[in-house]
């Protein structure tokens, strides 16, 4: 019995000890794209489906809780130069800053651009939001945006270890920026997944609107 619980206190102390190395390493390290598609796709905790409690360090349930988040902004006109070169630019429409974890699948995908194509925030003949990008045939520009889930708790240097790894980051804004062509019916204008992008854009109204999967409000 002692030698039995003598294991099972050591298997515990390592699982602790990779999980607190995981969250530091994510703390100290990744300021962009290159940091956080290297690190772990998630803490072992997560794979184990449990939440983090005190005796692993004062964590609050929920924290690992992710979810595909958009910014959606209704713009007069937006652009996206890469490198000096204007990559992609739209003239009425929405600029949507994409996140997306490792949590996320086609399902979240799905439900953001059936939310977005429909969402009713242009002006009709007496200027009251009611028409939709489809009914104005508006245009959609969609660029990647892992500082959606900066995490700022402790300290004043951002952490980025909630964003999705590079592997499966880049299929799921490829799907949306493919689904949302498809609804709207017309071509997306796209940014460059890690690339430094310089964004422009004339916010109309402001209008401005954030929207994740998780929290379907």
């Amino acid at each position: 019995i002692k030698c039995t619980s003598l294991l099972i206190l050591a298997v515990i102390t390592v699982i602790t000890v990779i999980c607190q190395s995981h969250l530091l390493g994510s703390k100290i390290t990744g300021t962009g794209h290159e940091d956080y598609g290297k690190r772990p796709s998630s803490c072992l905790l997560c794979l184990l489906g449990l939440k983090r409690v005190k005796r692993f360090g004062g964590f609050k349930n929920n924290d690992y809780l992710c979810n595909m988040r958009t910014v959606i902004q209704r713009v007069s006109h937006a652009s996206v130069t890469i490198e000096g070169v204007v990559k992609s630019q739209i003239q009425q429409g929405f600029l949507i800053l994409l996140g997306v974890c490792d949590e996320d699948t086609m399902e979240d995908v799905d439900w953001l651009v059936k939310k977005i194509a429909n969402l009713r925030v242009f002006g009709d003949e007496n200027d009251v939001m009611n028409r939709s990008i489809l009914d104005v045939q508006g245009e959609a520009l969609v660029v990647s945006q892992f500082t959606l889930y900066a995490s700022y708790k402790k300290g004043n240097r951002p952490s980025w270890f909630r964003a999705g790894s590079h592997e499966h980051s880049i299929p799921l804004y490829e799907a949306f920026c493919a689904q949302l062509s498809e609804a709207i019916g017309k071509p997306v204008g796209t940014g460059e997944f890690g690339a430094d992008m310089k964004v422009e854009l004339l916010n109309d109204g402001p209008v401005t609107i954030c929207m994740d999967t998780k929290n379907k409000e």
